[in-house]
């Protein structure tokens, strides 16, 4: 821990910093005649040229100390030292030494926790967020207190509902994982392809899910994943991160996957990141992931022998200190080239120069106009609010009790441990918020409020609290009971042991909904799915709300939904399981297909078909809506490149494999009415599933294929247009890991409706033999 002489210090040169003119420039400084003239400054030349002067132009000493997260400097070419480590999962954070909050920018806007945006499932909002981290990144850049890579999203799976960073995911779903990351992606990048606003990563890459669970950690986890899992699952939204997202990085995980670490796996890094989806980037290392493989795994004999697999493998950079110690040494034992190092360096360089680190001043490029004024404004919190009430999930509202009256509902008694928290609402990976209103603040703008803990905190390890609890809840006319977990139950490096609330939490919602005079109202914060089928079941318990971890206006979105200023339109991300539903289900099982000879459930709604609580996609309104099916296809043509001369199959009943199929654009257009019937404006999520024709093992029961937000106001109709594409959406993947098109009747559900369609290939030539 520094001393606090020594933060004092930094925080004054921090401010120096900041102060006046600004951020210096990286490199190329117009002010020293002998370097800004060198080539790799003249932006005349293309980004190629200018790399590959600087690559000649550097020594192997140099050239390894720029292969880690802090990046010396090199003085003798006018470039300063980089820290590559900053952090952006929902706003900028300090969690990565990058960053820093001080001087004129004491905070940044932080966004609901990333489970809680994506059960907006709204694309063009989880764009615009993206849009706003970058704008406070970019402004704190040219202030000097940030850095311009930032190492989010996480798009892993939620796999196992216990996993302790399922919070920081867009959930259960590999395509709903896959278009947040795109979007998100692009809204910090921006859309040219030439210059990023800033440089995102997809992370971390691959079947990485497990903290610590039972005595397995992530740095020694093995996770042993079929082909097929791997190319359905897993692999889904890294590749539509890079191939529809751009994204300027992607990291590299933990765990080995098959028996070889992620960083050191040519065919993961250089055959697939790079050469199949066509990474246009840089591939980094989780934090110390080369130092794990090598003293952890014991996967090379020699750090020398670590060095240069990770390097040869792919990677472009470690984040931590090992390449920088022991490449040079690699080099010198002929384990690896300086043409290796090289490589590597383009990568990353490359992005540096597309961020204009190479340009000069910063305040001449496009975002130097961007400052303090652009950090905290009031349209971002403002965002930050939308965000938070857009995620917020009704899952139930007997009645209806909710929205509460202003005017019957005067005096709210609002207990539990999350009842009156700020940091808790910010979840993990996140920054300095601007400000706070906590559940406590936002009802108290509706009503009086009586307040009680109920527990100390959400261990809730005793009942000595409950007294008052009681009390609030006989003397108000409505009761709200804000439960739930934090970073203390769930975190990075912290997997839970079970689904039920905390310590003496159920009994607690127990007992006061027993004793309340007015309707009990259970607000749930946490990243994972809560087993309260208890609640569910009480009639004493009138309504439940999810919220995830809702950011700095988390406390304001609570209030306007429980009031009625807001209409709940959030869906569960993820399946709410039982607490059976872990009995015998090891964390360490990969496996997402049920097993009924091994008595194995499977996992996700994909491949589960048990009991649950809340199913994934589950999520009420205060109105209600109707679809009806305007226009879609019976009947769709595959077109196929043909069979071989003589081969008469019919394809009526197989599985044409994608990579056969003339996919392009080949897409299914679906038009779909949506009418309000209620009294009430609302916002709906419509989502469309597809079950593939039935018969093949391979298959998930059903899968998400299409999605859309649309606002339908009271007694009014939206028509909304959705297109799926064919060989993407309505494919499957074979237990080889090669994705196929089954032909035949795909059953499409969009709410109660259903409708049926018939793939069928339609050949196009004969393949000679």
């Amino acid at each position: 821990m520094a001393s606090f002489s020594c933060i004092l210090c930094i925080s004054l040169m921090l401010l120096a910093v900041v102060g006046g003119e600004g951020r210096d420039p990286f490199a190329c400084d117009p002010k020293v005649a002998n370097t800004s003239t060198l080539p790799f400054c003249r932006t005349s030349l293309s980004t190629a040229e200018r790399v590959k002067d600087l690559i000649g132009r550097l020594t192997l000493a140099e050239k390894v100390r720029l292969l880690v997260n802090n990046a010396a400097g090199v003085p003798r070419l006018g470039i300063k030292g980089y820290e590559w480590w900053s952090e952006a999962l929902h706003g900028v954070s300090n969690v990565g030494p990058g960053t820093k909050f001080v001087g004129p920018f004491p905070a940044a806007t932080s966004f609901p926790q990333v489970i809680t945006t994506a059960a907006s499932f709204n694309a063009s909002l989880w764009e615009a967020i993206g849009q706003v981290v970058s704008d406070e990144a970019r402004a704190m850049y040219n202030g000097g207190t940030a850095g311009l890579t930032y190492w989010s999203p996480n798009v892993n799976i939620l796999r196992d509902p216990r996993w302790g960073r399922g919070q920081e995911t867009p959930g259960e779903d590999p395509v709903v994982a896959g278009r947040y990351a795109a979007h998100y992606v692009r809204g910090l990048q921006g859309t040219d392809a030439n210059r990023l606003k800033v440089a995102a990563c997809c992370k971390h890459f691959t079947a990485y899910d497990l903290d610590n669970w039972n005595g397995m950690d992530r740095f020694h986890f093995n996770a042993l994943v079929s082909k097929q899992d791997v190319e359905d699952t897993f692999d889904v939204p890294f590749r539509m991160c890079v191939k529809e997202g751009n994204v300027a990085s992607v990291m590299c995980s933990y765990n080995q996957v098959n028996g070889k670490p992620t960083c050191a796996d040519p065919n993961l890094l250089k055959r697939t990141v790079r050469g199949q989806w066509h990474l246009n980037g840089y591939i980094v290392s989780d934090c110390d992931s080369v130092g794990v493989f090598f003293s952890n795994q014991h996967y090379t004999s020699t750090p020398e022998e670590a060095a240069a697999d990770s390097i040869k493998a792919g990677l472009d950079l470690d984040c931590g200190p090992f390449l920088a110690q022991h490449t040079q040494d690699a080099v010198n034992k002929g384990l690896l080239t300086e043409a290796d190092v090289n490589g590597a360096l383009v990568n990353t360089l490359t992005v540096q120069m597309r961020l204009g680190m190479f340009d000069g001043e910063p305040s001449a490029q496009p975002y130097g106009h961007l400052g303090p004024k652009d950090v905290c404004s009031p349209a971002h919190q403002d965002l930050a609010l939308q965000a938070a009430t857009q995620g917020i999930v009704l899952l139930k509202n007997d009645g209806p009790t909710l929205p509460l009256s202003p005017r019957r509902h005067r005096t709210v008694a609002v207990i539990g441990p999350n009842s009156n928290v700020t940091v808790t609402m910010i979840g993990n990976y996140a920054g300095i918020a601007c400000g706070y209103t906590s559940p406590l603040q936002g009802i108290g703008k509706y009503a009086t409020t009586i307040h009680q803990l109920g527990c100390v905190n959400v261990g809730c390890t005793d009942d000595k609290q409950f007294g008052g609890a009681l009390d609030a809840a006989r003397r108000a006319d409505a009761t709200v009971l804000v439960m739930g977990l934090d970073q203390s139950i769930e975190a990075e490096t912290v997997d839970r042991t079970g689904l039920l609330l905390p310590g003496h939490q159920q009994d607690l919602v127990s007992k006061v909904a027993a004793a309340s005079k007015g309707p009990t109202i259970l607000v749930l914060m946490s990243g994972g799915p809560v087993d309260v089928t208890f609640a569910k079941n009480d009639p004493r318990v009138a309504a439940i709300l999810w919220t995830g971890y809702p950011g700095q206006a988390g406390g304001a979105a609570i209030a306007d939904i429980l009031f009625g200023t807001a209409n709940p339109g959030g869906k569960l991300p993820m399946t709410w399981y039982p607490q059976d539903y872990l009995t015998n289900l090891p964390m360490t099982n990969m496996a997402m297909r049920a097993s009924r000879s091994r008595g194995y459930p499977g996992r996700t709604y994909r491949f589960y078909k048990g009991p649950v609580v809340y199913p994934f996609g589950y999520g009420l309104s205060y109105t209600q809506f109707v679809h009806s099916l305007a226009s879609a296809p019976k009947v769709v043509s595959v077109p196929v490149d043909g069979h071989r001369r003589g081969n008469n199959t019919n394809f009526s009943d197989k599985a044409i494999r994608v990579t056969h199929a003339r996919c392009g654009n080949l897409s299914v257009s679906l038009h779909v009415d949506v009418k309000n019937v209620g009294s009430t404006d609302g916002t709906h999520t419509l989502l469309v599933f597809s079950a593939p024709p039935a018969g093949g093992q391979w298959a998930p029961h059903k899968q998400l294929v299409a999605f859309e937000k649309v606002h339908v106001p009271a007694k009014t109709q939206q028509r909304v247009r959705l297109n799926i594409h064919v060989c993407k959406l309505l494919s499957v993947v074979d237990s080889s890991g090669i994705r196929r098109i089954p032909m035949g009747d795909h059953s499409l559900h969009i709410g109660d409706v259903r409708h049926s369609m018939s793939l069928r290939a339609q050949t196009l030539g004969i393949i000679k033999t």
